[in-house]
């Protein structure tokens, strides 16, 4: 399964990553990668969705995304450096990923967060990206079914002769899915 990074959130205080499961009344409600647990991040908190994070470079700015194709080009099927490593490390790691990355604004304290980022996505999701333009095709794709769905209840609701049809026999019932508790 593909990872949509629009949907993958760093939140600021937390540690690690975190995939947004849907809107609350005040805020977000957020699943971590990590632990699997949900929790409602207030409207107040400074998150981050991964897709809108760039890499300073010597040439402008590189996409993470893009940054993160190129880190798992460079390694393989291996971890990237532990965010803990030294500085002198990671230098080198990203000199090799991104040679032209841009040293005065791309400090040792970022390489560590895109390191550790790439190491949480690489056991808990995907490293194959979801691209702009599937996410909306996946998305119409589901609003289409939903209108087609609707259409053959309303078509089969007419076809039935000298039934009454009320405006609730005519939309689809309400799925009973049990809610988790947080």
């Amino acid at each position: 399964m593909k990872t949509d990074l629009g949907k993958v959130l760093t939140v600021s205080g937390e540690q690690g990553l975190f995939t947004y499961v849907a809107q609350a009344t005040r805020g977000a409600i957020l699943e971590s990668m990590l632990t699997k647990k949900r929790f409602v991040a207030s409207s107040s908190a400074k998150m981050s969705a991964l897709s809108d994070i760039s890499i300073f470079t010597q040439d402008g700015d590189i996409k993470l995304q893009d940054v993160l194709i190129a880190m798992k080009n460079v390694l393989g099927n291996e971890p990237a450096p532990s965010g803990k490593s030294e500085a002198a490390v990671l230098k080198d790691f990203f000199g090799k990923v991104i040679p032209n990355y841009d040293a005065d604004k791309f400090y040792p304290s970022h390489m560590k967060k895109v390191v550790e980022w790439y190491n949480c996505l690489k056991e808990y999701a995907s490293l194959d990206f979801e691209t702009e333009g599937e996410g909306e095709n996946k998305a119409a794709d589901k609003e289409e079914s939903a209108k087609t769905a609707a259409a053959k209840q309303a078509k089969e609701a007419s076809k039935q002769k000298g039934a009454k049809v009320s405006g609730k026999q005519g939309a689809p019932a309400k799925a009973s899915v049990p809610r988790k508790v947080v």
